[in-house]
């Protein structure tokens, strides 16, 4: 009998999540757990030493930006060339002026997210030129599949930012493309996302048409959009990140910069010094950011990976990233900023075994390290190339797990104790039908929408699909239930309008 009744709600629960599958919520993540800090204090200081010979006698390359160079001559830097020494103290004195935690005020206040702190958010792969799913198999990313991953993003509930270019909308020109994007994020969702960072005029663009969304006195007062910036390492700042930092920080708008550091190739063969390097370069960003403007939120990153040293291909989920991971984070909260770094990494090219330990080990490090922004959080193939459909809802799904680890922890209140089922249950018995696995069935596990639990009788009658299989038709129908959130018609007609008249001046460029 009491079987027969929780069979009977469990049906009642997935008739009702199916019912509710379109009630979207964007909660980021409030951490409960601890941070894993591995390394002790001698480690700690040994690399901070490291970090500040990087910035004192070596130095960092500012090139192409006479401007960039200009603002460290008059503060005091010792500049020669296009090559940046300064004073550790004093940068590190920079960076304390940003802040530790901000919000990213999203088009829905509703899904706005705090960075920093103990707080912890989720976006999609960033940049993939190719597109994969199981029915349409590999190609080059456009303009519909950027849609549809844009779609897909604001469905799923476990990411909570829609990052920007989750594939390369290759069918539109370079130069104009960014419009077509940030209209998707805008339009298509109302979950924050990222700017265009490529040439200045993009980034002034993105700035243009979020005062259009938000009004430029809000704006001013704060941060509704971030600009996802890399660092050319090794040890060099190149004129993208100096003039985006000029668009987006003085607008007090978020900046992340993120080293890209293939150890072997654009760093030593040592983990520690990578991360010393990475450390060296976000930092000196970061005091330009608050030379150019005091307070703007600014996110360090890290994006450090082992490569095959006999062909030169980056390697993911390996121990040495994973170590990055926790190191860094370490260091980020010494510092004071918030963190980027991890992802959901692989070097497969289908969802496979390969894929699954490789993005679990990534994505796990990158949890318990306290990332505060994960970008690749759900989606990434082929070190980057491809955005798989069938990837982005499977990293999606666990991520629910991470969710609830970080976010809830063990919870040790009276009710979590059910000393009152104890009173129903019999030595030898068993709990399904007492009052207090009635009061918590429903929320009791966290149930992954793609894992298939049941027996195998189960399963063959269900067409014994596998996981690729149930992912892809999780997404087609995450795309069949889709509805458009609202939009100001007003606010529409002018961004359509501020489009059109730019894409008017700007030529048709593939470069």
């Amino acid at each position: 009998m009491e079987k027969s009744i929780m069979a009977r709600r469990t049906r009642k629960s997935r008739s009702r999540d199916s019912e509710t599958s379109r009630i979207l919520t964007s909660p980021y993540i409030q951490r409960k757990l601890a941070f894993f800090d591995p390394l002790n204090e001698e480690d700690l200081v040994r690399l901070e030493a490291q970090v500040d010979w990087l910035l004192q006698d070596v130095g960092i390359a500012f090139r192409d930006d006479a401007e960039a160079l200009n603002l460290w001559r008059r503060e005091g830097a010792r500049v020669e060339g296009d090559l940046v020494r300064a004073d550790a103290k004093w940068i590190r004195s920079l960076c304390t002026k940003a802040p530790r935690e901000f919000t990213q005020i999203a088009r829905n206040p509703d899904r706005s997210v705090t960075i920093g702190g103990t707080n912890q958010v989720f976006a999609p792969v960033y940049g993939s030129p190719f597109v994969r799913d199981l029915e349409r198999g590999r190609r080059y990313g456009d303009m519909a599949s950027f849609e549809e991953l844009v779609k897909l993003t604001y469905m799923h509930p476990n990411l909570h930012h829609g990052g920007f270019v989750t594939c390369e909308p290759t069918d539109v020109p370079v130069s104009k493309r960014h419009f077509d994007m940030l209209m998707a994020h805008i339009t298509l969702s109302d979950k924050p996302h990222l700017g265009a960072i490529t040439e200045m005029s993009r980034a002034q663009d993105s700035m243009d048409m979020m005062d259009i969304i938000f009004g430029s006195d809000f704006v001013d007062a704060n941060c509704v959009i971030m600009a996802n910036i890399n660092t050319n390492s090794p040890l060099l700042v190149d004129r993208v990140v100096t003039e985006a930092i000029r668009v987006y920080a003085a607008r007090g708008q978020g900046v992340i910069t993120v080293p890209f550091i293939l150890t072997g190739a654009m760093g030593p063969v040592s983990t520690a010094a990578a991360v010393a390097q990475a450390m060296a370069e976000v930092m000196i960003v970061c005091a330009y950011t608050q030379l150019i403007r005091p307070g703007a939120p600014f996110v360090m990153g890290n994006f450090l990976s082992s490569m095959s040293l006999k062909t030169g291909a980056p390697t993911f989920g390996m121990p040495e990233p994973v170590i990055s991971n926790y190191a860094i984070g370490q260091l980020a909260r010494r510092i004071g900023l918030p963190l980027r770094c991890g992802g959901s990494l692989t070097a497969s090219k289908i969802e496979d075994s390969q894929s699954a330990y490789e993005s679990a080990d990534s994505m796990h490090s990158t949890m318990l390290a306290g990332a505060n922004y994960v970008l690749h959080a759900a989606g990434w193939l082929e070190g980057g190339l491809v955005t798989g459909y069938e990837k982005l809802v499977m990293d999606a799904d666990r991520l629910g797990s991470y969710q609830k680890i970080l976010g809830q922890g063990l919870d040790t209140c009276d009710e979590s104790f059910a000393r009152d089922a104890y009173g129903e249950v019999e030595a030898g018995g068993h709990f399904l039908g007492t009052a207090h696995t009635m009061r918590h069935y429903q929320t009791a596990f966290y149930e992954p929408k793609l894992s298939d639990s049941e027996n195998i009788e189960n399963w063959e009658e269900r067409g014994s699909k596998d996981m690729r299989t149930r992912a892809c038709e999780r997404w087609k129908q995450m795309l069949t239930d889709y509805q458009k959130p609202e939009l100001d018609e007003a606010k529409r007609e002018e961004l359509e309008a501020y489009v059109a008249m730019r894409k008017e001046v700007i030529p048709d460029a593939w470069y």
